[in-house]
Parts: C-alpha cells; structure tokens; sequence
C-alpha cells in the first residue's frame, strides 16, 4: 500500500479529473479498501479541499467548488501548459497583465526542478501584427460582464461611448443612469438609448478586446470594442444563438476587418479587392513577405502574384513595396489605381518645398 502523502494527492488528482467518482471504483484505483478511500476523503476536508460524499446505493465522492482556494494539484503538463498561459496573459490588454506576472512568478517557486527548468527554457513573447499599435486597456470587469453574457446566453445591454469620449470608471447600473441629461453638462439632450446585443463571442484582434454579437435594434452582426461597452445591469432575457456568417468566429472577424461580409476561402483571404501582377523578384523572396497572397514562380527571378486588400489603392501600395518591375495583369481596376498613385506620386515629387 502507498504512504499516506502518496496516496492523498493520488486521490485528489484522480477527484480534479472527473466529476464524480464511486467509492468502489476510486478503492479499486488506488489499491485500498472502501474505508480507507473514507479515511483519506476526510484527511482532504481538513486540508481545505471541498470533498463531498454522494448518497447511493453504492456512494460516492466529488470534488466541489469551495469558499477558499486550496492547495492545487497539476500533473507536467498542466503545470507547463498554465506557465505559458500566464506568459501570454502578461501582453494581453485585458487589464490583468500584473496580475498574470504575479501569479507567473508564484506558479514558477512552487514547481519542482525539472518543470522549472522546461518553463524557464520554453520563454513565450506575445507578438502582435507589426501594423498594430498597442492596444486599448480593458476593465476586467467589462470583460468579466461581457463573458458572463456569453455563456449565459443573455441580451446584454450597454452604453457604447464614442471614441473620444472618456473611458467611464466602472460599468454603470440602471439606477444610476436614471435621469441622465437632465442636470449639469446635459441640459435639454437626451443620452441614446443603450445598445442591445445578442452577445455571441468575446475575441481579440490586432491587440484590442471585440464583442461579436447581434444587434437587435439593427437586426445585423456586429463588432464592439470592450473598452468602449459600460454593460449595464441587469442583463436581458435568454436568447437562441443564431448561426453566425463565415463558419467559424475567426473567418467572420478576419472579413469583417477586411471591408467582406464573410470569409470566402479563395485562397487570399476574402478581400474586396483582388488583383495580379507579375514581379521581377523570385518567388522565394516574395513568399517571405506575403500572409495572404498566392505566389506561383515562373523563373528564377520572375513570379506571379495573386493579392488581395481592402481598397484598390492599398492593394497598388501592398505591391509597389516589393521594389522591383511590376506587369499588371488585372483587373482593370488594378492598373487604373495604378495610374493614379503614379500621377499622385509624381505630382508629390514635383511640388514646391515648403520652409
């Protein structure tokens, strides 16, 4: 028979993998008789873990959520999988980064060697697209109300503030909004009624927090940014979550961003706007600059390029920064936007500098 510290965390690791667990079956796993499993569950209450007995034919026990946060037990690979997790957490934007440094270094002293040695080595750095600016920082709590919304599956309610407006301090309840433009700096101007949401998706894109939902008031999908939304209590009824375009919350997101209404899985990601060209570059030097684009090689210093963008001109601008000839092959409205950057271009060259 194991010693009784051996025994107790198998116990409690066999209790954190599933919900309940027959009293005969959790004896059988661990080698020891019905008492003994009685004796240990007891053992783990004293330690703080919320173990309760089930009534039945055959009994039982399950690992409840408790009042306090017990010690807890991970195998290595949770124990590595929640290190690089807090990792990531620290660039996050949700207003936890502290919170996940913190909780990082906690998580790393109590790790034996071996696990430390694989989280120091295994260094994760949350890169973002390099055209985006650093991200707006988010209320947890606006997060925490916008996810309770989600899994709920109920109407949420918010005000949306424009973006020049200041962040509010926290979200604000219906009685507090009681009477709003009625007394100082609102004289006479009504505030816009909440927004109304069916809340489907909370999701983060180019460093910023998005709630994907179905607006009621406009019978559309749309996205808002977080750190706009003061949610206001109490949330509306339970609704249907209704079918979302694209197929999957990424496709939608990456073709709402795009200027599509879905994603259209083409091969260059959906874009309004497609075109093709021939480059003097070879394909291998393109491809490494390219996310979206279809790169076909067609001799060692010429290759097709199929590339897509959100307007026509962006998609000119995409394709003169590879520095090298260029033949159009279409569409018309690929070389028209051509002639008229070269003629912006050129105008800019020729115009008189100003002191």
């Amino acid at each position: 028979m194991p010693k009784t510290s051996a025994r107790l965390l198998s116990l409690l690791s066999l209790l954190q993998a599933r919900r309940d667990w027959p009293g005969a079956l959790l004896a059988e796993r661990l080698d020891v008789s019905p008492r003994t499993v009685r004796r240990d569950a007891d053992r783990l209450r004293e330690l703080g873990y919320p173990v309760v007995a089930m009534k039945g034919p055959d009994g039982g026990y399950r690992l409840d959520a408790g009042t306090e946060l017990p010690p807890l037990l991970f195998d290595d690979e949770q124990a590595v999988a929640l290190a690089v997790a807090l990792q990531i957490a620290t660039a996050s934007g949700a207003g936890i980064e502290e919170a996940a440094a913190r909780a990082l270094n906690t998580v790393r002293q109590v790790l034996p060697a071996r696990l430390r040695h694989r989280v120091d080595t295994l260094r994760v750095t949350a890169v973002d697209r390099p055209e985006s600016r650093p991200g707006p920082q988010v209320d947890s709590g606006v997060l925490m109300a916008i996810g309770a919304a989600v899994h709920a599956r109920e109407v949420l309610r918010f005000d949306y503030r424009p973006v020049s407006a200041p962040v509010p301090v926290r979200p604000e309840t219906e009685a507090e909004t009681e009477g709003e433009g009625d007394g100082e700096g609102g004289r006479g101007v009504l505030p816009p009624p909440p927004r109304r949401v069916e809340p489907h998706h909370l999701v983060t894109w180019g460093r910023r927090w998005y709630l994907v939902g179905w607006d009621l008031d406009r019978a559309d999908w749309r996205t808002f940014r977080a750190d706009r939304i003061a949610p206001r209590t109490p949330t509306g009824p339970r609704f249907t979550p209704r079918e979302l375009p694209g197929g999957s919350v990424a496709d939608f997101i990456t073709a709402r961003f795009r200027g599509t209404t879905a994603a259209t899985g083409d091969g260059v990601g959906g874009w309004p706007c497609r075109g093709e060209v021939i480059l003097a570059l070879p394909a291998a030097e393109v491809l490494r600059h390219t996310r979206d684009g279809i790169v076909e090689e067609l001799g060692p210093v010429r290759c097709r390029l199929v590339l897509g963008s959100w307007s026509w001109p962006g998609l000119v601008a995409a394709i003169g920064r590879f520095d090298a000839d260029i033949e159009v092959i279409g569409p018309p409205e690929l070389r028209s936007a051509f002639g008229q950057l070269a003629a912006r271009y050129a105008a800019a060259a020729t115009s008189p500098r100003h002191p």
